[in-house]
């Protein structure tokens, strides 16, 4: 029997989907990546925005339908994404994103279970936007979390930025797949300021993060900058492994 004959029969029908979270950082600013939906109610057009998100063929594991959605949508590739929880409430779809579900797979979805995916990168390199015929954008995490989002997202990224929290614990190398080849002691504290969602010592972080051995001060300096030249610094994986090492 087909889902749209289960669905005239009053049952429960769930299809499955992905939802990828993708982080970068930008001007000491962390940015989610998302996309602008329409829907089309009575002639008129609604926008909101969402996860790059979809349903999973029959015939795909669900890493690569993780890796084959986002690369449809946004034109990201080869990125390593890291899957996280998944979501299943029975209200996480609305009026609209019912609507929005109908006319996009011709389908009476009543019930949709999503795995998430969270992966970081950095702009400008790895997470160049290709026209993919989608308007994709980079938005400010704190921005994205007060806005409008499709289905349960605001959740998502929320649970994504908690996963990331939890990994960086254990291995705090992840977080430098954020920052630039070379990065200041504002760009690291800000980074870790948005993780883990609380404010750092300035004097305290800086003293820390001058302890640790695989965190290397350049002889290079901002330019151009209004204010005081930053020093730049560059994360050192070999002297990183070393210390781990040592920890184990």
């Amino acid at each position: 029997m087909n889902p749209n004959a289960l669905s005239k029969l009053g049952l429960a029908v769930n299809h499955i989907s992905v939802d990828c979270v993708v982080l970068g950082l930008s001007d000491s600013t962390l940015y989610v990546l998302l996309i602008k939906r329409g829907v089309d109610e009575k002639g008129n057009t609604i926008y909101d925005y969402k996860l790059p998100g979809g349903l999973i063929y029959t015939d795909e594991d669900l890493d690569d339908a993780a890796s084959r959605v986002l690369q449809e949508l946004t034109g990201v590739r080869n990125l390593h994404m890291m899957q996280f929880k998944a979501f299943g409430s029975r209200d996480r779809i609305s009026e609209r994103d019912a609507q929005w579900l109908q006319e996009s797979l011709d389908d009476n979805v009543k019930a949709l279970v999503t795995i998430g995916y969270v992966a970081l990168g950095r702009i400008g390199r790895k997470l160049n936007l290709h026209n993919a015929g989608n308007e994709v954008c980079w938005v400010p995490v704190n921005e994205a979390l007060k806005m409008d989002l499709a289905f349960d997202h605001k959740t998502i990224i929320t649970e994504a930025l908690k996963a990331v929290r939890h990994n960086a614990d254990a291995d705090p190398a992840v977080l430098y797949t954020l920052l630039p080849a070379k990065f200041t002691a504002l760009q690291l504290r800000m980074l870790y300021e948005f993780i883990y969602n609380k404010d750092i010592d300035v004097r305290n972080f800086k003293k820390k993060m001058m302890q640790l051995a695989y965190i290397e001060p350049l002889n290079e300096y901002e330019q151009g900058v209004a204010h005081r030249a930053a020093r730049y610094y560059r994360f050192n994986r070999v002297k990183y492994k070393k210390s781990r090492r040592g920890t184990e």
